[in-house]
C-alpha cells in the first residue's frame, strides 16, 4: 500500500492505490460478517506542477464519514478546493451546488455564518450536459466539508446515480454550533460501486440535524453507507430515517452510529431503516449503533426487512398488476419522489431519464 501522504505519482503518470479500511464504523463489531468497513481501489494522477488552492486551516478540524484516507486522496487528486461563504445573517437563495461527472474528484468547503440559511446540491453521475465532458466512466469523488455557525441553517441535497461501470466516493463533514439546525436529504440511485460516509458533529447546545436516506441498488451494484453522529452539546437532537429497495444480487452495508458524547445532557438520538428485499440473491447488512458516555440521554435504533406482504400483492393483482408490476410500484415511488424534491436542474437532469419514472424529465420540468 502506498503512503497516505504525498500521494500523487509525478506529473503525467498514472497508478492506482489501494484505500483499505475506510467508511469505518466508529465501534468494531461483528468483524466475522465483515461489516466494518469496506477496501477501495482508487486511481493516481500526476499533479505535480498545478496550482492547488486549499481550503482554510479551519477545514482541516471537521471530521469526514469516510476517514482521513479518502480525504488525503481527494486533496492529492483534486485540482482545486472550492471555498464558499455565506454571510452573516444572509437568506441564499441560490443552492451551492457540487456537480461531479465521471472521473471527476471535487473537494468543496463550506462556510454557514450565525443566523444564515443556505442550501447546498451535491449531484454525481452523468452531467455530460451540463460539464461538457465526454468522459462516461471512472471514478469519481466529492469531498464536503461544512461548518454551521451558531442559529444558521443548512439544507444538503446528495444525488449520486453513476453508471454501472462506475464508482462513486462521498465524504462529508458537517460542524454544528449552538442552535444550529441541518437537515439532509440523500438520494442513492445506483451505480456499479458508491461508498457515502457522512460525519456530523453537534457541537453546540440544541444543535439538530435530521437525515433521511432513501437508496436503490439492483444487478451486482455494491453500495456502502457509513454515517455517524457525534452528540456533544446539552439538549441536542438527531433524527436519521433510510428506506431503500434492494433487487437482483445487489449489496448493501449500512452502518449508522449515534455517539452520546460525555457532557451531552438531555441529548437524543433516533435511527430506523426499512428495507424492500425484491432479489433471492440480495445481501444486506446493517449495523445500527448507539454509543453513550452520559446517563441523562435517550437513544433508539430498529430496522425493518422485508419484502412485499402477500396481502398487498392480492390488493394490487384485484387491480391488474403483476407482481413484477407492483414490485416496481415502490421502486418507481423512490425515483418519482427524488425527482419532485430535486432542487436544482443538475440534480434532475441526473434522474429524469430514469426509466424507473412513469414521467420524463420533460413533463415534470412543463409541470
Amino acid at each position: 500500500m502506498m503512503a497516505e501522504k504525498n500521494l500523487a505519482p509525478e506529473a503525467g503518470a498514472e497508478g492506482e492505490l489501494t484505500l483499505e479500511r475506510v467508511n469505518v464504523a466508529p465501534a468494531q463489531t461483528w468483524n466475522r460478517l465483515r461489516t466494518n468497513d469496506i477496501t477501495l481501489t482508487v486511481p493516481l494522477r500526476g499533479r505535480k506542477g498545478d496550482v492547488y488552492f486549499s481550503l482554510p486551516r479551519l477545514f482541516e478540524g471537521v471530521e469526514c464519514g469516510m476517514g482521513r484516507k479518502v480525504t488525503d486522496w481527494v486533496e492529492s487528486q483534486a485540482r482545486g478546493a472550492r471555498y464558499v461563504e455565506v454571510p452573516r445573517g444572509e437568506r441564499r437563495e441560490e443552492p451551492i451546488v457540487v456537480a461531479v461527472g465521471a472521473g471527476d474528484v471535487a473537494d468543496t468547503g463550506v462556510m454557514v455564518r450565525a443566523g444564515a440559511e443556505a442550501t447546498i446540491v451535491v449531484a454525481a453521475g452523468d452531467l455530460t450536459k451540463v460539464t461538457g465532458s465526454s468522459v462516461r466512466s471512472g471514478t469519481s469523488a466529492s469531498l464536503l466539508r461544512v461548518i454551521v455557525e451558531a442559529g444558521a441553517r443548512v439544507h444538503l441535497h446528495e444525488y449520486v446515480r453513476v453508471g454501472s461501470d462506475q464508482q462513486h466516493l462521498e465524504s462529508v463533514g458537517i460542524s454544528a454550533a449552538r442552535d444550529a439546525r441541518v437537515d439532509v436529504h440523500q438520494y442513492l440511485l445506483g451505480g456499479g460501486t458508491v461508498a457515502l460516509g457522512l460525519a456530523c458533529d453537534l457541537a453546540g447546545e440544541r444543535a439538530r440535524v435530521d437525515l433521511g436516506c432513501r437508496y436503490h441498488a439492483g444487478g451486482t451494484e455494491v453500495l456502502d453507507i457509513n454515517e455517524v453522529v457525534r452528540q456533544r452539546g446539552r439538549n441536542t437532537r438527531s433524527e436519521l430515517s433510510y428506506n431503500g429497495v434492494l433487487e437482483d444480487a445487489a449489496k448493501k452495508g449500512l452502518r449508522t452510529t449515534i455517539d452520546l458524547v460525555h457532557g451531552a445532557k438531555g441529548a437524543q438520538g433516533n435511527e430506523a431503516e426499512t428495507v424492500l428485499v425484491l432479489g433471492d440473491d440480495v445481501v444486506n447488512k446493517t449495523l445500527p449503533t448507539i454509543l453513550c458516555d452520559e446517563d441523562d440521554v435517550a437513544g433508539n435504533h430498529g430496522a425493518t426487512i422485508g419484502s412485499v406482504s402477500p396481502e398487498q400483492l392480492a390488493y394490487l393483482a384485484d387491480r391488474g398488476l403483476s407482481r413484477a408490476d407492483a414490485e416496481q410500484l415502490f421502486v418507481s415511488a423512490l425515483y418519482e419522489d427524488a425527482l419532485m424534491h430535486a432542487p436544482c436542474p443538475e440534480a434532475r437532469l441526473l434522474i429524469g431519464d430514469c426509466p424507473q419514472l412513469t414521467e420524463t424529465f420533460d413533463e415534470v420540468e412543463e409541470a
